[in-house]
């Protein structure tokens, strides 16, 4: 029996995550003691800024977390990806898989498809090495750590995570594959997956099932196992309130205002 694939979210859909994610960042902000009009700037993944000046990526739903959904511009003119060793251009290589118009592509799609083997093959192979994927994970997440924390409403209470934490942990428990062939119609070699104890934890992919959406590329993270393994490898560490927790290296810094 093969699995039904998966539909894109309806536009009234993606406006109801978009608002939830609103929600719980004026949740966190009320939680921590800011007003209704606290400061943001969500271009730079900055969900909120606390009273030390300091930014938070709020992350809810129960899920999935979109880390990323860029097109090609986006790594053709940042610097934090084109001065990556290499990756930026990997990144560009996938979408560059794929013809100009989504018309195309719909005619011929085996043969993008074994196009993007080749770049996904290697990104795999090159975030292996540590020090990338450490790069990588640090400017996904943290845009190369000028958000300075992962703060997670999980079973409603907010969980606050250094940025440094997380990279360190993802960095050192994470294993790097590309995807494989499950069933009759598929192709091997589609995305690059983050793995933690033989689960997706991460998944790198091409977006290519809209005209909207057509060549761009997706970073997602599924919640459960990210909590699992942040749970497991960083203590609570200090609280706020009953409503925030703070864990690792995150007391250091974070409620310096209280």
């Amino acid at each position: 029996m093969t699995k039904r694939k998966k539909r894109a979210l309806s536009t009234e859909d993606a406006r109801k995550v978009r608002q939830r994610g609103y929600d719980d960042a004026l949740e966190f902000a009320l939680a921590i003691g800011l007003s209704r009009d606290y400061e943001n700037n969500i271009q730079a993944k900055k969900d909120v800024i606390d009273k030390s000046g300091d930014s938070h990526s709020i992350k809810g739903g129960k899920k999935k977390w979109q880390i990323f959904l860029y097109r090609l511009e986006r790594f053709r003119l940042d610097d934090g990806f084109r001065t990556m060793n290499g990756i930026g251009q990997l990144l560009a290589d996938c979408i560059n898989a794929f013809p100009a118009t989504i018309t195309v592509y719909r005619r011929d799609k085996t043969s993008a498809k074994e196009r993007l083997q080749t770049p996904m093959r290697e990104l795999a192979r090159r975030l292996r090495e540590k020090r990338l994927l450490s790069a990588f994970l640090s400017k996904s997440i943290f845009n190369s750590g000028e958000v300075n924390y992962l703060t997670v409403k999980h079973n409603d209470i907010f969980h606050v995570f250094l940025n440094q934490d997380v990279v360190k942990v993802f960095t050192e428990n994470l294993e790097v594959c590309n995807s494989k062939a499950l069933l009759p119609g598929q192709m091997p070699e589609q995305k690059v997956l983050l793995r933690y104890k033989g689960k997706n934890l991460g998944e790198l992919e091409m977006r290519n099932d809209s005209e909207i959406h057509y060549r761009e590329l997706r970073f997602n993270m599924i919640k459960p196992k990210v909590m699992e393994l942040l749970f497991e490898k960083l203590p609570q560490t200090g609280k706020v309130s009953d409503k925030v927790l703070v864990y690792g290296n995150a007391r250091k810094r974070f409620g310096r205002w209280k």
